[in-house]
């Protein structure tokens, strides 16, 4: 088994910031020439999220929206009592999306579905500099 690293540094908005990250994946991916592996797409975090999605407008406005009936910017956090910065929700968020995807290499080719693309939310409540890492294994 060989291991390959890459990564790359995505600025964010904060916010629910969701980026398409698909095209900094495929080129990290694509630029070893590999033809099958595991690819393993992660971030960095407590506050910051990883996963695949549609990147439409409909969905961009869908999956913030979710994402507050299930973890609300307006309510108390214990978290917040704790550290005083106002981003409990940020932790919640990006526990429930989880900070990581694999896809899967074959033929040389990311086996993504066709509306399928790779994003990066940003759950904080301010800019970041996120770092992602993808780790292919083969």
């Amino acid at each position: 088994m060989t291991v390959v690293n890459g990564k790359f540094t995505v600025n964010t908005k904060g916010n629910t910031d969701i980026v398409d990250i698909t095209q900094q994946v495929k080129h990290t991916v694509y630029s070893h020439s590999l033809q099958n592996a595991v690819v393993h797409v992660y971030v960095a975090g407590s506050t910051v999220g990883i996963t695949n999605i549609e990147f439409e407008p409909g969905l961009l406005v869908d999956l913030p929206e979710a994402l507050e009936r299930i973890a609300p910017t307006n309510i108390e956090y214990h978290h917040d009592e704790t550290w005083h910065d106002g981003n409990g929700y940020a932790h919640v968020r990006a526990s429930v999306v989880g900070n990581s995807t694999m896809i899967p290499l074959i033929d040389g080719a990311l086996q993504l579905g066709q509306w399928q693309q790779i994003v990066l939310a940003d759950f904080d409540n301010k800019p970041r500099n996120r770092t992602v890492y993808v780790q292919i294994v083969y």
